[in-house]
């Protein structure tokens, strides 16, 4: 496939100054001092408690207290891929353990309409050479990808393990049975050899903490607990028929808001869409998976794929490169290439080629604001949709429905970047800018805790290991690590995330990767008879100054970001920033860690047991 360069400004037509001015300025007005007090957790009352699934009912089951060698926390990507390389492994004794009724984790909960994947499912969805699975469409639809999730755990057999509507509470490490006591609200006590906390950045819903939430005598919910016995329509059919004499206010413009605002707008008497900040917002091509696209694959295609993609969303693409993926995620590393490619390939210092790529990103970003013009048709409402920030400030989006669903005469962009955010909800509606708004329904697009403390984001009451330390309170400032997967004081405990690793364009990737090296470490020390390992207190140490010391800093980039998830709320630290990554980039990553498996000495760990005494 041919993917040339996009048909960005050129930088000359373009006052860089004065925008990067425009851009501080933006970030200023919507920033919000309290950072995430701003948000608490759905726990009943207003809004439903988030750990009530309304989708499958859950049924009666007797409390479980038996023994088994993994626990995997969470049945989605993450787990699902852990879970995976498990059996890969030999390993077949482990069960994943999730609040939900299904496999799929966040593409379970999320079931608003429209919801898509927001980029190229070829990349995201993995393991698709392996199952022989090809998803329908370039960006295939949630319902797909959650039954893809269930099509992986049947065909490798841990499907039938899994414990559903089940939400851990507690996770105890037991030195006298060498074990960690894992305690749910199930009254379970399962004696788990191995945990591997795999329960996602996309886990915990949050909500604005606004003034009168409990005053408003209309309908509240999470859009990540959609209820469609209020809109009408369904998860397969989302026809919101019963909204058609209603007055709806969503509030939030990320992605979750630009899939769902179109069939909002198709069906409300009135719809008012809440933004403090803008989404960047691209076309959205979604044709069917082409059959002879299909048939021409050579082995090995995804691999490849994913790696060109990663290259062009978070690297750079060299000469001789040709970018596969070829959309908004990859434009600028493509546009980039191509004016390289005719300049010859210059010799560019490091200064010099981030320069030249900060000035690309101001006019794939003009690009996109001139692109608002063209689609809205007031220039007043045009201007407030448009984003004043640099390219991966906030999660970058496609939709071909969003913008024009504005101009309709039953939508209202209500922004509200000078309050930052809604002042109070009343019993009628809400009051945003000074001005009450009559509203039935109020839905809540405002995402997950992903950057934010543990506590927060985990929902745990308590993860104590050796001598009664917490893991909060051990990880208080930060990750202290090994390979980013293992922390000292806390033996047989493993964790896949946005940990101190590599950084991939596609978290199925990353999380795919952490699976592996998890896997391959719970096999061993099963093979080998031992009872516990973790990493010794040295070697976390210097694993944990070296990523320290290598990492890329992007705490300035981040510091110029209006305030999203990416940056925890505008914090000036970034300790749990999803952008911290080992330094020599991913790659390199990976072949450490398959350096370190290859060696076979399970290197850096304190290890008990049956190998202590050979």
């Amino acid at each position: 496939m041919s993917c040339k360069k996009s048909n960005v400004p050129p930088a000359e037509d373009l006052d860089i100054p004065a925008l990067r001015e425009r851009y501080k300025a933006e970030r200023e007005k919507r920033l919000f001092r309290d950072g995430q007090k701003q948000y608490v957790r759905p726990q009943g009352g207003a809004v439903a408690d988030y750990s009530i699934d309304p989708n499958i009912e859950m049924k009666p089951r007797e409390p479980i207290n038996d023994e088994i060698d993994v626990v995997v926390l969470g049945a989605g990507w993450g787990g699902v891929l852990a879970s995976y390389y498990l059996t890969q492994q030999g390993v077949s004794d482990f069960c994943n353990i999730d609040t939900a009724g299904d496999f799929g984790g966040v593409w379970y909960w999320n079931r608003y309409p429209g919801i898509q994947c927001d980029n190229e499912s070829y990349c995201y969805l993995p393991l698709l050479e392996e199952t022989g699975f090809m998803p329908s469409k370039r960006f295939a639809d949630g319902e797909e990808i959650q039954g893809y999730t269930r099509k992986i755990a049947e065909k490798y057999d841990f499907a039938d393990k899994a414990l559903f509507h089940t939400q851990i509470t507690s996770l105890t490490w037991d030195e006298a049975i060498q074990r960690w006591h894992v305690g749910t609200n199930r009254g379970d006590d399962i004696k788990a050899r191995f945990v591997v906390m795999a329960n996602g950045v996309l886990n915990m819903p949050k909500l604005p903490s606004i003034e009168g939430m409990e005053k408003f005598k209309g309908k509240l919910f999470h859009t990540a607990r959609w209820d469609y016995d209020y809109t009408g329509g369904s998860y397969s059919n989302p026809v919101l028929d019963k909204l058609k004499d209603k007055k709806v206010a969503l509030v939030g413009t990320g992605a979750t808001a630009v899939q769902a605002v179109p069939f909002l707008a198709q069906y409300c008497e009135q719809l008012y869409v809440v933004q403090r900040t803008p989404s960047t917002v691209d076309a959205r091509p979604n044709p069917p998976t082409n059959e002879e696209w299909l048939a021409s694959l050579q082995p090995g295609w995804q691999t490849e794929r994913m790696a060109n993609f990663h290259r062009g969303a978070m690297e750079s693409y060299g000469p001789g490169d040709t970018d596969l993926v070829c959309d908004f995620w990859t434009e600028i590393s493509r546009n980039l290439k191509e004016e390289l490619d005719a300049e010859g390939w210059p010799e560019l210092s490091m200064e010099e080629m981030l320069a030249r790529r900060d000035v690309m990103d101001y006019r794939v970003m003009e690009r996109m604001r001139r692109r608002v013009d063209e689609l809205i048709e007031n220039p007043e409402l045009a201007e407030k949709l448009k984003p004043y920030y640099n390219f991966m400030c906030k999660r970058p989006l496609s939709s071909d429905v969003f913008y024009p669903a504005f101009n309709q005469d039953n939508v209202e962009l209500i922004d509200v970047s000078e309050t930052r955010g809604l002042q109070q909800l009343t019993e009628k509606g809400f009051i945003a800018n000074g001005k009450e708004y009559e509203a039935d329904c109020i839905i809540f697009a405002s995402g997950f805790e992903v950057t934010s403390a543990l506590e927060r984001r985990w929902g745990i009451d308590k993860i104590e290991g050796r001598d009664g330390l917490s893991l909060y309170d051990h990880w208080r400032d930060g990750p202290q690590t090994l390979h980013g997967t293992m922390t000292h004081g806390f033996p047989n405990q493993f964790y896949i995330g946005y940990i101190q690793g590599g950084l991939n364009a596609s978290v199925t990737e990353q999380f795919g990767r952490q699976g592996e090296h998890i896997a391959y470490i719970i096999a061993e020390g099963l093979k080998r008879g031992v009872t516990a390992l973790e990493p010794s207190q040295e070697s976390m140490d210097a694993y944990t100054d070296h990523f320290k010391a290598t990492q890329i800093d992007n705490s300035e980039f981040l510091n110029i970001c209006p305030p999203s998830y990416f940056s925890n709320e505008g914090a000036n630290s970034h300790e749990w920033g999803l952008f911290r990554q080992w330094g020599a980039g991913w790659n390199d990553f990976m072949q450490t860690l398959k350096a370190w498996r290859d060696e076979g000495h399970l290197a850096g760990l304190d290890i008990r047991g049956k190998q202590e005494t050979e």
